[in-house]
C-alpha cells in the first residue's frame, strides 16, 4: 500500500512536466540546508535536494507540488555522575538521531508582489533510513591524569518509528527574473516519530527550518 501510495504521489509531482511547453507551468529543482529538531531536542543540521513543478492557476496564485530528500533529526547532550566503591566517576554525552524522508510538499503560493510570494500547504514523509549514534566519555578525577573512558555506538532505529510523517508548511520564497529562487520554510510536524509501541510517552514530532536555492524553467 505504502509503495502505492508513494508512486501515485511522485506521478502527481511530475505530471506537470508533460505540459512544460505551456507558459502556465514551470519545471524546477532545489536544494539548501536544515536545521532540524524533534520537540524539546536541540538542533541538527542536514541538508535536502530533489524537484519540483510550479502551476500557475493565474499571475497571483500557484500550486507547487515537490519530491525532496531530506536528512532531518535532532540532537541532545546529558551529563551525570556515578560513585562506586568510594570512587565518583563523571560523565557526559552526545546523542545524535539522524532521519532520511523522502518528503512531498504541496504547497499554495500566493505572489503578494511580482516575484515575492507566500507560501503554505501539507507535508507527506516517508521515512527510508533512522539512525542513532551516541559519543560519550567518563573521567576518573582521583587519577592524576583525570584518566577517560571514551564509547562510541551506532543503532538503526527505524522499526522504532513511524514509517509515515504528516505536517504542515509556511513559507515565503523570492524568483529573480534569471528563473534562480530562493526561499525559506517551516515544516512543523502533526506525527509523532516513535511509535506508541516502543513506551515513549513524549510527543517527540519532527520541526525543521529550511533555507533553498533552486531553479525554475
Amino acid at each position: 500500500m505504502k509503495k502505492i501510495t508513494f508512486t501515485l504521489l511522485a506521478c502527481t509531482l511530475f505530471s506537470g512536466a508533460i505540459y512544460a511547453q505551456t507558459p502556465d507551468v514551470k519545471i524546477g529543482f532545489k536544494a539548501g540546508a536544515n536545521f532540524a529538531k524533534l520537540t524539546d531536542g536541540d538542533l541538527h543540521t542536514g541538508f535536502h535536494l530533489g524537484g519540483l513543478a510550479e502551476i500557475y492557476i493565474n499571475e497571483k496564485f500557484s500550486i507547487q507540488p515537490e519530491l525532496l530528500y531530506s536528512a532531518q533529526g535532532s540532537e541532545s547532550s546529558s551529563s551525570a555522575s556515578t560513585t562506586a566503591f568510594g570512587v565518583t566517576m563523571s560523565g557526559k554525552g552526545d546523542s545524535k538521531l539522524k532521519l532520511s524522508y523522502i518528503n512531498i510538499p504541496i504547497m499554495a503560493k500566493y505572489y503578494v508582489l511580482e516575484g515575492l510570494s507566500i507560501q503554505a500547504g501539507p507535508q507527506v514523509g516517508f521515512l527510508v533510513k533512522a539512525e542513532m549514534d551516541y559519543v560519550g566519555t567518563t573521567t576518573n578525577p582521583h587519577f592524576s591524569d583525570q584518566l577517560e573512558i571514551y564509547k562510541a555506538s551506532s543503532a538503526d532505529v527505524k522499526s522504532q518509528l513511524n514509517p509515515i510523517d504528516f505536517g504542515i508548511n509556511f513559507g515565503v520564497g523570492y524568483e529573480f527574473m534569471s528563473g534562480m529562487f530562493i526561499d525559506a520554510r517551516y515544516n512543523l510536524g502533526l506525527s509523532k516519530v516513535p511509535k506508541e509501541s516502543i513506551g515513549i510517552e513524549n510527543n517527540y514530532k519532527n520541526q525543521v527550518i529550511q533555507i533553498s536555492l533552486g531553479y525554475k524553467f
